[in-house]
């Protein structure tokens, strides 16, 4: 385990590396100059002013001296400083984390939770009415753009039957503390999540079904229910287990695909999360902020996919790690 570990974690390494190298480029060759747009929001557009700009944020060296010291400040855990919002990247990162750990991490668990729950309703019903409405809703849900359900959930949960909040992290000005207050974020917190669960729930229903369709034609089930046992408990030790096995997989890609759908997610629901830190930075043309996003973006991603594997492993021993 211990080299199966060693391994992957140098090749998480290298893709971030990757990424980040890549990222770089494609920010700096982007069209803009942000020594301009911040003279020019100073009221001083004049050459000596964007110069001394350039300078100061080190515009003004070559693009590979730029990366190096770049790369240079990533090992000691610098990811800069934010020009725009006059503060250092890893502290205004810090700061969001938790909003998009809390939204990602409530949409993962709904998503896996009801999309195995329903998946595995729709295998044992398969051709029935249930599997058809089951698939059916799936369909629709995963073909559904993310942006059009959520405002739509506004338009019906918050603006006509007004049982939720629609935007935000909590009631501003609500001087809630204690368990008041985790239930104001709660509150909050339906709506993009559901949101944002659900789109990701129809993968899983299908998933499910395909794989526990396809378990359930295998010898042992067979086998199984030739020295009757009860068909719950051969479609709960047998099928289901055996079946969970590519889900795991995909769980560990959607949870890292959460984090891009939570950009759109929390743009729309204003939710403070690094996904709207992203989108502000984008607008802003904040280079070192937006590039801090994505290394940050895809170092959980990275994680996500590590703990997807040596979950696997635990799952079923009988995989052997691949160099």
């Amino acid at each position: 385990m211990a080299l199966f570990l060693a391994r992957r974690l140098g090749k998480g390494l290298l893709v971030l590396l990757a990424i980040v190298v890549l990222n770089f480029f494609l920010i700096r060759l982007a069209p803009g100059d942000p020594a301009l747009v911040m003279a020019g929001e100073a009221g001083a557009g004049d050459e000596v002013y964007v110069a001394q700009l350039k300078e100061k944020f080190g515009l003004d060296k070559p693009l590979p001296t730029q990366l190096g010291l770049y790369l240079g400040s990533i090992l000691t855990l610098d990811l800069g400083y934010s020009v725009r919002q006059q503060m250092p990247v890893g502290q205004l990162i810090l700061d969001r984390l938790p909003a998009t750990l809390l939204l990602t991490g409530t949409a993962f668990l709904i998503s896996l939770t009801l999309g195995v729950l329903f998946g595995a309703l729709a295998a044992r019903r398969a051709g029935r009415w249930s599997d058809t409405v089951i698939t059916g809703l799936a369909l629709l849900f995963y073909a559904t753009p993310l942006f059009w359900v959520s405002l739509m959930a506004i338009i019906v949960f918050s603006v006509r039957l007004d049982w939720l909040p629609a935007f935000g992290f909590e009631t501003v000005g609500g001087g809630h503390a204690g368990l008041a207050r985790a239930a104001d974020i709660a509150r909050h917190l339906v709506l993009p999540s559901m949101t944002l669960g659900l789109f990701f729930m129809a993968v899983y229903v299908r998933m499910t079904r395909a794989a526990m369709l396809e378990v359930a034609g295998q010898d042992f089930v067979k086998t199984a229910r030739a020295k009757g046992l009860a068909e719950g408990v051969i479609q709960r030790r047998h099928v289901l287990r055996n079946a969970l096995l590519p889900v795991v997989t995909l769980a560990g890609l959607q949870a890292g695909t959460l984090v891009g759908g939570a950009i759109l997610t929390e743009t729309v629901f204003a939710w403070p999360g690094i996904g709207r830190l992203m989108y502000e930075a984008l607008l802003q043309r904040d280079y070192n902020l937006l590039l801090g996003v994505f290394v940050v973006s895809s170092a959980m991603v990275l994680v996500f996919n590590l703990v997807t594997d040596v979950i696997y492993r635990v799952v079923d021993p009988r995989i052997e790690a691949t160099p």
